[in-house]
């Protein structure tokens, strides 16, 4: 029994549907909610400088437009869905703020320091970096799983985050912050998402790790672990049978929206709200409860 809300048009889950991969956002039925239309700004991020990896829709994007919203600029990198990378770009823009996206396939270690380089070219410096781009692929059996597709998903999801925070390090400024997007399936597994779990799992040591290597440097690291989101990765990866019902299996009896989500990101980057936080995985999974 899900609770009653502004969002429940996913009630009982996502309607069936299918997109190619990356996925688009316009694509989706319904659209997501994803640009913080609702969202009122109180200069939380004001001068503040972002970088933020998979920003170009869902999550990322509307983490983007909430950080546009309370003053900051901000650098989204993206793979290669260029409509919602300019339509992230003009969200920002519209609230007076400065944007760059920058196309680049984190999978490359080469990548990650050079989105990092754009962005500081642009901005001056970086002070709130946000890793929040992943990949998945579900597989039926443990025996589909390829090589070739467990170096990727890690490639992409786990050492990106190393590759990109470490470059950001010479740029971070004393009082900054590294947000990482974690997942309820790397607390808990998931039998289709075998790499993906595992690789999100990875992300939340890494947050561990990074808060107490950081600490001195004044920089603070924490992790947004969501429950299942609408977001163009979800029609894009899953079978039609598996997008159709998506996230009613959360007590919510829905998956959230990424405007649900963003909010988490707001606190752990406002030093304002969040200062004597570091090291924390903040699970947003629509009323499921874990043990440990």
């Amino acid at each position: 029994m899900g609770m009653d809300t502004e969002h429940d048009k996913l009630a009982g889950g996502a309607p069936r549907q299918s997109a190619p991969y990356p996925g688009a956002t316009d694509q989706m039925a319904p659209r997501p909610d994803d640009e913080m239309r609702d969202w009122v700004g109180s200069g939380l991020l004001e001068g503040r400088r972002a970088l933020i990896t998979g920003g170009d829709s869902g999550i990322g994007r509307a983490v983007a437009a909430a950080f546009a919203k309370e003053g900051a600029d901000v650098a989204i990198a993206y793979l290669s869905e260029d409509d919602d990378a300019a339509h992230t770009v003009d969200l920002i823009e519209s609230e007076g703020r400065r944007a760059l996206c920058i196309r680049a396939d984190l999978a490359d270690p080469a990548e990650c320091r050079r989105i990092v380089e754009k962005t500081v070219d642009r901005f001056g410096g970086i002070d709130i970096l946000v890793n929040n781009a992943a990949t998945q692929v579900p597989v039926d059996d443990l025996a589909e799983l390829s090589a070739e597709q467990w170096e990727r998903t890690f490639a992409v999801n786990s050492s990106a985050v190393f590759h990109t925070t470490k470059a950001g390090l010479e740029h971070l400024t004393p009082g900054g912050s590294v947000v990482n997007t974690g997942s309820v399936n790397g607390l808990r597994g998931n039998k289709k998402l075998i790499d993906y779990s595992a690789t999100k799992g990875a992300v939340h040591a890494l947050t561990f790790s990074f808060a107490q290597a950081l600490m001195e440097r004044r920089i603070r690291v924490n992790c947004v672990a969501p429950g299942p989101v609408w977001t163009p990765l979800i029609p894009a990866t899953f079978s039609e049978d598996e997008v159709e019902g998506f996230g009613a299996q959360a007590p919510y009896g829905r998956p959230a929206q990424p405007d649900e989500v963003a909010p988490s990101f707001v606190f752990f980057a406002a030093d304002r709200l969040s200062s004597y936080y570091t090291g924390e995985v903040l699970a947003p999974t629509g009323g499921e409860t874990l043990p440990g």
